[in-house]
């Protein structure tokens, strides 16, 4: 884990800033307060109050005046001011926690509630909101799962376990089964079935993308349960690897979009969250070998997908 002079405050990491290493900057810049003030020039009185404050230090760990020199490749870290405008996220209060112990936090994460601070939710995020109310300053994901989605979440209490478990997860070493509503196949398809495709996810655009070429996604999908009256089913997804919107681009591409999905088939127009229509994507289940102790995990959600209770 990188390393932070600066503690965690009131929920929140410090941003790290990497100062470029190109031979104009030093010539360019001069200070360290400079590049500040040319990379942020909308913030430039808050960012001077910071430093006079002492609240802007470098990585290692010595206060920024304004005479601090430029130093290339080196880093800065500040707190940032939280957003004025950050949209509400009201399905905080609905977190429940699964699992508490000296190493691990399992928690049923509600339908649009962000894991960690990104874009336009800082503090109103699951990660902040815990480290808060829980009083676990050092409280980090073992991986995520997208806003939208609700279900099983593990994250790590302590710093150093969160190598171990982040490994389970980036080595494919973690079951998961995830649940989907969307609509029952037309063409006769036999269930189970495998999708493997190329998925890539291009930096400004929301939507990861199906490109030609080798495949690196893999998901398992079988149709579970049937509503004919509806055209719905319930569906039973294992994704075998872990890229952005897998499960959700994999469906579509089968022709069966998961429900009230803002992406597929169609990309809707920004707009405020619908709480009575959350995306049909629950992570039911998580299973793994423990680390640390080598006993099997398992976690399950105790959620149920809104369009399947009906």
């Amino acid at each position: 884990m990188p390393f932070h002079p600066l503690p965690v405050r009131d929920g929140l990491n410090p941003t790290r800033l990497v100062l470029p290493h190109d031979p104009a900057s030093v010539a360019r810049w001069g200070t360290a307060l400079a590049y500040l003030l040319e990379r942020f020039p909308d913030d430039a009185d808050r960012l001077r109050e910071k430093v006079a404050a002492g609240e802007v230090v470098t990585g290692a760990g010595q206060p920024v005046d304004e005479r601090t020199p430029y130093e290339p490749r080196g880093f800065l870290f500040l707190y940032r001011d939280p957003p004025p405008d950050e949209p509400p996220a009201p399905a905080l209060a609905e977190i429940a926690v699964l699992h508490r112990d000296r190493d691990l936090l399992v928690v049923d994460k509600p339908h649009l509630v962000a894991t960690m601070p990104r874009g336009r939710w800082v503090t109103r995020t699951l990660l902040v909101h815990l480290r808060r109310e829980l009083d676990l300053p050092e409280l980090a994901p073992a991986h995520r799962l997208d806003r939208p989605t609700a279900g099983v979440l593990v994250l790590t209490v302590r710093p150093q376990v969160r190598g171990a478990y982040q490994e389970l997860f980036a080595r494919r070493q973690v079951r998961k089964v995830y649940e989907a509503v969307a609509p029952l196949p037309g063409d006769g398809r036999a269930f189970p079935t495998t999708v493997r495709s190329r998925i890539v996810k291009h930096r400004g655009t929301a939507p990861a993308q199906e490109e030609p070429g080798e495949p690196n996604a893999v998901s398992l999908v079988d149709l579970v349960a049937r509503d004919d009256a509806r055209g719905l089913g319930l569906y039973r997804l294992e994704p075998h690897t872990g890229k952005t919107h897998q499960l959700r681009l994999h469906m579509a591409s089968l022709g069966l979009p998961i429900l009230h999905d803002p992406f597929w088939p169609v990309l809707r127009p920004d707009a405020p969250d619908d709480p009575e229509r959350p995306l049909q994507l629950l992570a039911r289940s998580l299973a793994f070998t423990d680390p640390l102790s080598g006993a099997p995990r398992r976690f399950e959600s105790r959620r149920t997908l809104r369009e399947w209770r009906r």
